[in-house]
């Protein structure tokens, strides 16, 4: 069985987000992208340090997305800095919507 690609692309500038592997590398959980630093395709990513709490995957930070124009779209991701030692996956990794209007999400063989 082919592992699938996932591509994200924030879709106004064509940015591309992040590019890996479905699974491990970037893991959907619901319905949001969990992407490890790896298949990340950009170092536009830098908190904003507004945070956030969410009762069984901890504490986060909201993470606004730095575009090469100079731009910023607030609160595009999120990361926990003290997650659920139960979710391995959420660990320390930029998360992304899978709707948010502004990103395109395709998955490939």
């Amino acid at each position: 069985m082919a592992r699938k690609t996932i591509r994200i692309t924030h879709q106004p500038t064509g940015t591309l987000i992040a590019e890996g592997p479905r699974g491990w590398g970037i893991t959907p959980f619901e319905g949001n992208y969990y992407i490890r630093r790896k298949y990340l395709r950009t170092e536009g990513f830098k908190p904003n340090f507004i945070p956030g709490l969410c009762p069984y995957k901890f504490l986060y930070v909201w993470m606004d997305l730095r575009l090469a124009d100079g731009t910023r779209r607030r609160s595009l991701g999120w990361m926990y800095w003290l997650p659920n030692p139960l979710l391995p996956f959420i660990w320390f990794r930029v998360a992304v919507p899978r709707h948010h209007p502004e990103l395109t999400v395709e998955e490939f063989d």
